[in-house]
């Protein structure tokens, strides 16, 4: 499928808070309405801007679907990065103390970006503009931050089995946080579900590290 079409990101600060605008609204219609349901006159309509204003910004309903999508995976980079960044240094036997701890950790910063796009996440997965969007782009790019924790963590090592790691511990995770996410799942629930999927992947995790650790 051929790259979609974007317009260039204006550089006045009017004009781009005007194409913030349109993009908060047209998450919050998405969320409430769907995405099939929504046309891009109907987020004019909301947004109290003209059509023309609209396609200045985005030359159809496809594009502010993997505008609203990007602008969500980068925001969840950007809290992981942040976490790592901020992630006191710990030796091997003070780290597999705490691994079910640290993958609480690294699931609940994810599950708070989705908990706070809930709605719009909902609109996406039922969407069929989901499926040919930016989701399978996000997960190389999700697999390479977790590695690159992974050899923070432990240090250089084989990199074949890392990536088999990175590849077990992005796809439950992410499978995990999605569903804990969904609007009908409460807070409680969500804790807990978060914690039990934590445990598992940290035992699994903690054999891992020891192995490692041992060689």
């Amino acid at each position: 499928m051929p790259p979609r079409t974007r317009r260039r990101r204006p550089t006045q600060q009017r004009a781009q808070a005007t194409r913030d605008h349109v993009l908060d609204t047209a998450a919050r219609v998405f969320g409430e309405r769907g995405i099939a349901e929504t046309s891009t006159n109907r987020i004019a309509a909301e947004a109290g801007v003209s059509i023309g204003t609209v396609y200045r910004y985005f030359p159809d309903r496809a594009v502010i679907v993997d505008e609203l999508l990007e602008r969500m995976l980068v925001s969840a980079e950007q809290r992981f990065t942040h976490w790592m960044s901020t992630r006191p240094q710990q030796s091997i036997p003070e780290l597999l103390d705490r691994v079910p701890e640290l993958v609480t950790e690294i699931l609940e910063v994810f599950t708070e970006e989705l908990v706070a796009n809930a709605k719009l996440v909902r609109a996406l997965i039922a969407g069929v503009q989901f499926y040919s969007s930016g989701i399978p782009e996000f997960e190389p790019r999700l697999r390479l931050l977790v590695k690159v924790l992974l050899i923070q963590i432990l240090g250089p090592g084989d990199d074949h089995r890392y990536d088999m790691m990175t590849f077990v511990l992005v796809n439950t995770g992410f499978a995990a946080v999605l569903r804990a996410s969904v609007p009908e799942v409460g807070d409680p629930e969500r804790r807990e579900a978060i914690a039990m999927t934590a445990q598992m992947m940290g035992a699994w995790l903690e054999a891992e590290v020891r192995g490692l650790w041992q060689t």
